[in-house]
């Protein structure tokens, strides 16, 4: 598969914090909450600490620009398990600094932005969100299909918080129908 990035990236710096090329095609996305109504310049400085080895292949700012930290080609090191990361492009959102760690609405509407973006390139036609992991992970995603998982299902974590948990659902329809006007 020929690999691209997304056009609606302003900002980048890459991170050395990735294993390399993807063994597996990309059919998940995996938003994450960042935990902190951060800049990209401030996510970014999270992903480039060698004591801490940490990334994610984009970030969404306070203000709902897009930063791209591991190329899409690469496996970030979001979520815990090297079985979702080679999946899923992982993208880091601004948050509140407590649950339910909610976004701003600029930065929910680039999410959904976005994720309308990697599903276009990536020839996908419909994101899934079935809210349960042995669900989630017992399925095969047809070739035009997107899945959506979760940190906290890999890890001890709220990620991506209860505001975003919430709206789970709501992602996946917004961008399946955009998809399909």
């Amino acid at each position: 598969m020929a690999y691209t990035n997304s056009p609606m990236v302003v900002y980048t710096k890459l991170s050395p914090n990735h294993s390399g090329t993807r063994t597996h095609d990309i059919d998940w996305i995996t938003p994450h909450c960042a935990v902190g109504q951060y800049t990209l310049e401030e996510i970014t400085d999270f992903f480039t600490k060698p004591d801490d080895p940490s990334s994610s292949n984009y970030g969404i700012d306070r203000d709902g620009r897009v930063g791209l930290y591991v190329e899409e080609k690469n496996r970030s090191w979001c979520t815990s398990s090297n079985m979702n990361d080679q999946r899923a492009v992982t993208i880091e959102c601004a948050s509140d600094w407590s649950e339910p760690y909610a976004f701003r609405d600029i930065v929910y509407q680039t999410l959904i932005e976005l994720c309308i973006d990697i599903c276009q390139r990536n020839g996908k036609k419909k994101l899934l969100w079935f809210g349960d992991k042995e669900k989630t992970l017992a399925y095969t995603p047809a070739p035009d299909e997107m899945v959506l998982t979760v940190h906290r299902w890999f890890a001890n974590k709220l990620c991506p918080g209860a505001w975003m948990y919430a709206r789970m659902g709501d992602l996946a329809d917004r961008v399946t129908a955009a998809l399909n006007r």
